[in-house]
Parts: structure tokens; sequence; C-alpha cells
């Protein structure tokens, strides 16, 4: 049986479950014996009323209620309007106002003519009316029937994202491997380490660390779901560092964080995606630069600013953009309703500032 049912079979489902559960009611009706046939008595307003008043409570809670107020954390009006059906269905009483109502003849409803063994109780004070338990656990039943098959579909859907997250995540790997860490940059990175070395420099062994735990953090750690948030960080500042060997004097290169980045998680190379972009299209051996790039942290949100001056034409950059274009897919995927992504280009400048929930 696959997991993912179609919307086909969904509807056969349906279908099937209103069947079987009015099937249910009549044959209750058919044992009631209280002077009608059950085809008389389904044919009244009341069995009518009865069945849309279940339908109208299964199928807004399945695609109003708990979609839009539970599952977005709106608890409290989510439960305060479950109340007020299950007091409209304690006054209603739809389901013995059914059992009680006589079949319509024209626009006349003829009272239940008296039955032998009627009971009829002297008039005096009413403490109160009979409560309609049949009623409220039918309310019950199909109220967190509706929910538990909502609850099953977002569960079904998650998966689903998994799998198709996995799949573009694979992608977004292989496609940083070739644009980022492919024999150009590699090519590039050593040239200048070996004129470092040549020259004596002090910063050659750090960097080859840097471009070692680069090497690390993308073939071992990128191949997890969720990385530490620390590690995204170290892998960009490391990728950042080596981009600077390979710039001349007049660039200026900032790289801020912010706040506390203990227990936080992200998916990996997700940052790096955007930062490799502003060193592709950013840079100039000729004329003066800026790349700014921030992450700041909070208690429920990390937020990435990333702004580069623009100096590769339009046209080449819409044919080598496959990277951002795979970064929001997997944003779609593993963040959905759980990011803010803004992508800004106005005059030379281009703009990206990412809004992850955590």
């Amino acid at each position: 049986m696959p997991m993912f049912l179609s919307k086909g079979a969904r509807l056969v489902i349906h279908v099937a479950g209103w069947i079987l559960f009015l099937g249910l009611v009549i044959a209750f009706l058919s044992t009631s014996g209280n002077g009608s046939s059950v085809s008389q008595r389904i044919i009244t307003l009341s069995f009518f009323v009865f069945f849309i008043v279940y339908f109208f409570i299964f199928y807004f809670n399945s695609l109003v209620l708990f979609p839009k107020l539970y599952l977005q954390k709106q608890h409290a009006y989510y439960f305060v309007i479950i109340a007020l059906l299950f007091a409209g269905i304690w006054f209603l009483k739809p389901f013995d106002d059914l059992m009680n109502m006589r079949p319509h003849f024209g626009n006349r409803h003829l009272p239940r003519p008296p039955m032998p063994g009627d009971f009829h109780p002297p008039p005096g004070p009413r403490f109160g009316q009979k409560i309609d338990i049949v009623s409220i656990v039918l309310f019950l039943m199909i109220w967190t029937l509706s929910s538990a098959l909502e609850l099953i579909k977002q569960w079904q859907n998650t998966e689903q994202r998994a799998a198709q997250a996995e799949a573009d995540k694979t992608n977004a790997e292989l496609s940083f491997l070739k644009a980022q860490i492919n024999p150009h940059f590699l090519f590039n990175t050593l040239n200048n380490i070996y004129s470092l070395s040549v020259s004596n420099n002090s910063n050659t062994p750090e960097a080859i660390l840097k471009l070692s735990n680069i090497m690390r953090y993308v073939t071992d750690e990128a191949s997890q779901h969720f990385v530490p948030l620390q590690s995204e960080v170290d892998g960009a500042r490391n990728y950042i560092d080596l981009q600077r060997l390979r710039v001349n004097d007049k660039a200026t290169i900032n790289f801020s964080v912010s706040g506390n980045l203990d227990g936080k998680q992200v998916a990996p190379l997700l940052l790096m995606s955007f930062i490799e972009n502003a060193f592709k299209y950013g840079i100039s051996n000729h004329e003066p630069f800026v790349i700014d790039m921030k992450v700041s942290v909070e208690k429920e949100t990390i937020v990435f600013f990333c702004q580069n001056t623009i100096f590769k034409n339009e046209q080449e950059a819409e044919r080598n953009g496959i990277g951002i274009a795979n970064t929001k897919k997997r944003l779609e995927h593993l963040y959905p309703y759980k990011h803010l992504l803004s992508i800004t280009s106005q005059g030379n400048l281009y703009t990206v500032q990412l809004t992850l929930q955590v």
C-alpha cells in the first residue's frame, strides 16, 4: 500500500466513510420503532440538518480550524471555537431531534400519536433538560477523527518534504562542490598558499588549515540533515578568509556574527551558498568593492544579511544562478512557513536577507 494516497483515493475513502456513517444512523433508526418507517424519517428536515451539522463540523475542523489555527500554534482561538461548536451541539440536539421527528406530508408536520405505555409527567417546574448523549458522542468522534486524519496528512507531507529535501540537498552539495570547491578555486587557493610559502609568510600554515577545514566540512558534516550553526559559520569564515587571499587591497570584506550560537542548528551549506554567490559576482580586480555579511542570532530566529556590488552582467548571473535556485527549493522543503527570504537588486547593489525560525 503506498504511503501517500492520491486525491482520487482520498475522495473515495471520504465518500465511503460518510456512507458508512449514514448507514449506521439508518440502522439505528430502523430499530428505534417509534411508529414511522425509516424511509419516511430520512426525508425529513431533521435528517438533513443532522447530516449537514456533522458534515460541517468535520470539514470545518479539517480544512480551516486545524490547519489555520492549531497547526499555526493559535491553540487558544482553536479551542474556543471548538467549545462554541460543542455548545451548539449541546443545545441543538440533532440526534435527539431526529429520533423524535415525524415524517412530513406536504407542509404539515404530524405529531406522533400516543402509544401504549407513554408516560406524561405532571406539570411542574423543570430543573433541567434531557442531555443528548449520542449527539455529544458523535461530535467528539467526528472532531477526533477529522483532527487525526489531518495530523496523518501533515505527517505524510512532512515525510514527503523530507524525501524531496534529501534529493535537493544532494543536488545542492554537488552544485556546491562544482561551483565553489572546483579546480579553479583550488588552483587559485593553492597558488596563493604557494606564494605565501615561497615568501616564508607566517600565514601559510593557517591558510592550509582553513582549506582543509572547508573540505572536511563539505565532505563530512554537510552530509547531515542539520548541522550546528557554529559549524556553518566556521565553514563560511574559512571560505571568506581564503577568498581574501586572492583579492586586491581595494577590497573591503566585512563578516560579523552576533548572538549566542550554542544549541542552534541550520541546514548545511545554506548560508555559504549566498556567500559564494557574493564572491562570484561581487569582486573586481580593477575597482574597489565592498561585501558586507552579517549573521544575527536571537532566541528563536537566525538572520543572515549579505550585500555586494554587482560587476558581472545580468545574463551571466542568470545563467549561473543555479545555486540560489537550489537554495530556495531547500528552504521551501526544510523550513516551510518558517523562513523569509528577501533578494533585491537595486542599481549595482545585490542584497540578500534571510530569516529562519528555529
